[in-house]
């Protein structure tokens, strides 16, 4: 949790409990079981956007984390590729060297 998302969770229990106050302030019935449970709803409203964000950026480092391991995976398997077909290639022209040397030419 960073500083920031501390901050902005205090300053919406803060101006919940004031909008609630002067809500029923109005209506002169200042009822502080309402205020308090204004305030507990809006924590939890907080709390709950803190967890998900925090989940989020979990699930983003393990994105990342399966994406260098899948760059690393291909880039092994492009190498192992190129070595089979440089290998493939140079086998094929052996045979096309025998096969002008000895001069055997099929038509």
């Amino acid at each position: 949790m960073e500083a920031r998302d501390i901050l902005f969770s205090a300053v919406m229990i803060a101006s919940v409990f004031v909008l609630t106050y002067r809500l029923l302030s109005k209506y002169h019935d200042k009822d502080a079981v309402v205020i308090l449970s204004a305030m507990i709803l809006i924590a939890m409203l907080a709390l709950m956007l803190l967890s998900i964000s925090t989940q989020l950026r979990k699930m983003e480092e393990a994105m990342s984390a399966k994406e260098r391991s899948l760059r690393t995976s291909i880039r092994s398997v492009e190498e192992s590729v190129e070595r089979r077909m440089d290998a493939v290639i140079e086998r094929v022209n052996r045979a096309v060297e025998r096969i002008e040397k000895e001069g055997r030419f099929y038509r």
